[in-house]
């Protein structure tokens, strides 16, 4: 079985004719129209108006970020302060830990020495 691959067809394209902008420019003629010079004029004005604005905003969300940018220094300073309170405290509780094991292994011992005799006493 032979398969056959189809050629596509060219597709004719029409270019898309540019509708005019203002059906009074074409009521005038061929002539000059100076509604095309202050229709680019606009478009500058309003060029200039949407880089204005750009600016605007820009200068806003740089401001925004510098705010950011320095409650997070003071949360990361406040957060290294309670890191360290805290490491000072768990050292603090450790010692306390470590004494009250010596304290165990004190009475332990003393357990031991005065329950030593009365073991010994009875293996006899």
């Amino acid at each position: 079985m032979r398969a056959t691959v189809s050629e596509p067809q060219p597709v004719e394209r029409r270019e898309a004719e540019p509708a005019p902008a203002e059906p009074e420019a074409e009521a005038r003629g061929n002539g000059w129209s100076p509604r095309l010079v202050s229709a680019a004029a606009k478009s500058a004005e309003a060029a200039d108006e949407d880089v204005a604005e750009i600016m605007a905003e820009n200068m806003m969300l740089k401001a925004r970020l510098r705010l950011e940018a320095e409650r997070r220094d003071e949360l990361q300073i406040i957060l290294a302060q309670e890191i360290r309170e805290l490491r000072a405290h768990i050292a603090e509780e450790v010692g306390k830990m470590e004494d009250l094991r010596t304290e165990r292994d004190l009475w332990r011992a003393r357990c031991e020495a005065l329950a030593a005799p009365l073991f010994q006493g009875q293996q006899r």
